[in-house]
């Protein structure tokens, strides 16, 4: 389902100038899985820096829409969101882009949403926000708001993606954790080489091993990790043997 929702979204590019700024909206759209992206009287495109810049995601350059009025852009969108950086007086409802994503997923639900960017040089102006029913900002410096149309684009689109899935990312694998009877073992046998070595004294003890059950226990460690350490031990405890014998 939430693939759906995000399927239902287009971007909307206006006057777009640079060709390369189409190909990394087409990149920044693919990686958060948007695909319907919409043209309006763009300088130069197709262009082969746009194919460049979309890195891999040339699928939807290939399959974007070229037209030559916002409203033709607009067509059938249940909801239309403007990005805008510059306050503006008219405009209506103005939202943060997290809650703006938020509305655009809801109303995803059950229509097609749009999100609007206006030109590299000036946005949108104010004739062309009044066609959105919602004025999204991203927060930033407000000495200086002005963002790259493709970066702009990829804030949104992450927005999008996080409201859609709950952010969920990748998972490294779990390893068996160890027991605590080898745990035990592993402090014992700590202690014994530790002796050796002379590096814990047996009279005067201290608090060496409750501080190292302290640091194993926020470890949370796995089989083979004690494996390891009990491991780093005999060979320590070979070392030392080698060298009584020497003696």
């Amino acid at each position: 389902m939430s693939q759906t929702l995000l399927e239902r979204i287009r971007v909307v590019l206006v006057d777009t100038s640079h060709p390369g700024n189409i190909g990394a909206t087409a990149r920044a759209m693919h990686t958060m899985g948007l695909g319907q992206l919409v043209l309006v009287r763009p300088r130069l495109f197709p262009h082969p820096d746009a194919t460049a810049r979309a890195s891999g995601a040339t699928r939807i350059l290939d399959d974007a829409r070229v037209v030559a009025t916002l409203d033709q852009a607009l067509h059938r969108a249940a909801l239309t969101i403007g990005l805008t950086a510059r306050p503006r007086e008219f405009a209506g409802r103005v939202l943060p882009v997290r809650e703006a994503a938020a509305e655009a997923l809801r109303h995803a639900a059950a229509g097609e949403v749009a999100l609007v960017f206006g030109s590299e040089m000036s946005g949108l102006s104010n004739e062309e926000l009044a066609h959105c029913g919602i004025a999204a900002t991203i927060p930033a410096n407000p000495d200086y708001a002005s963002l790259n149309l493709a970066a702009a684009v990829q804030i949104a689109a992450y927005e999008l993606r996080v409201g859609a899935t709950g952010g969920k990312v990748w998972q490294a694998p779990r390893f068996a954790p160890a027991t605590a009877d080898e745990i035990e073992q592993l402090y014992e046998h700590a202690r014994r080489t530790l002796v050796s070595i002379e590096f814990l004294r047996p009279q005067m003890p201290r608090r060496l091993i409750a501080r190292l059950r302290r640091l194993f226990a926020r470890a949370g460690l796995e089989k083979e990790e004690i494996n390891i350490l009990r491991g780093i031990l005999a060979r320590i405890d070979e070392l030392r043997a080698g060298q009584q014998g020497d003696e």
